[in-house]
C-alpha cells in the first residue's frame, strides 16, 4: 500500500527545510539585496531597513547555513570589517529568488511597473522563471501537468 501526502510526517520536507534556513522576511531581503551586489553591512542596514541587531542575527544565521559567506576588508583609517558574499549555495537560490520577483510582479506589483528589470545580458530578452519536464521533450509545465507522490525519503506520521 503507497503513502498518501496526508499520512507523510513532513519534517524532513525540503520545502520545511529551507523555509526554516531562509523563509523569513529579513532573510529573503537579504539576499535579494546581495543578489543585486550589496555585501557591506552598513548598506544592506541603509537599504532594507531593519535593525542592527536583527541585520546581524540574519547575517549570521545566512553565513553559519553556507548561503552567504564574510569576506574581510579595509578602508584605509578605519578597522576591519566584513563584507558577504554569495556561496555556492547561496547563488543556487537565485531561480526561487527570480520566481518570487516574477509572482511578485504579477499579482502585487506596482501598476507603473516592476522596481526591477532583469535581462539576459546576451541578447537584452526578460528574464523568466519556467518549470520545464526533465525528459526529452523539456516541455514547459504547470502545477496542473505533474503527479505528486511521497518521495523515497517520506516518512509516516508518527
Amino acid at each position: 500500500m503507497t503513502m498518501k501526502w496526508l499520512e507523510t510526517d513532513t519534517e524532513n520536507c525540503s520545502v520545511r527545510r529551507t523555509l526554516d534556513l531562509v523563509g523569513e522576511k529579513w532573510s529573503l531581503l537579504i539576499l535579494r539585496d546581495a543578489f543585486n551586489g550589496v555585501r557591506r553591512y552598513d548598506d544592506f542596514h541603509r537599504h532594507i531597513g531593519l535593525s542592527e541587531a536583527v541585520l546581524a542575527d540574519r547575517l549570521r544565521k545566512l553565513v553559519a547555513a553556507g548561503v552567504l559567506r564574510s569576506v574581510p576588508y579595509r578602508e584605509p583609517g578605519t578597522r576591519t570589517r566584513n563584507e558577504y558574499r554569495l556561496t555556492p549555495k547561496g547563488i543556487d537560490l537565485w531561480p526561487v529568488m527570480l520566481a518570487l520577483k516574477q509572482w511578485g510582479d504579477t499579482h502585487t506589483g506596482d501598476p507603473e511597473g516592476p522596481a526591477l528589470d532583469i535581462r539576459h545580458t546576451a541578447c537584452g530578452a526578460p528574464v523568466q522563471v519556467v518549470v520545464q519536464c526533465a525528459g526529452e521533450d523539456a516541455e514547459v509545465l504547470t502545477a496542473r501537468d505533474v503527479t505528486v507522490a511521497p518521495g523515497p525519503g517520506a516518512r509516516p506520521l508518527p
